[in-house]
């Protein structure tokens, strides 16, 4: 299951949660590094965009609970579909998108 996830960290000044930040980095990466995260990138000002793929709501709810643990923050999930999935959906196995 591909979820993409959104933080909006609770607000903070930004030198109160520098080592907080440092914590969240060094536990995203095993995650990277096992594939649980296909990608994590700052954003801008505050907070994270992440690309989960986890076997269950129950398994992203795990990561998300450790992830507001290190960072209080409040999420967006995107819950994503599989692009071949998609097209079997539709019926299309070929893309036939113009050039």
């Amino acid at each position: 299951m591909l979820c993409l996830v959104i933080s909006h960290p609770a607000p903070a000044r930004p030198s109160t949660v520098a080592a907080d930040r440092r914590a969240f980095w060094g536990w995203v990466a095993p995650l990277e590094a096992a594939g649980t995260v296909r990608y994590c990138y700052p954003r801008l000002g505050r907070g994270a965009v992440a690309l989960f793929e986890v076997e269950s709501a129950e398994a992203l709810q795990g990561h998300l609970t450790a992830w507001a643990e290190i960072i209080p923050a409040t999420f967006d999930v995107y819950p994503l579909v599989d692009v071949a999935y998609q097209r079997r959906l539709i019926g299309d196995a070929t893309d036939n998108r113009p050039e």
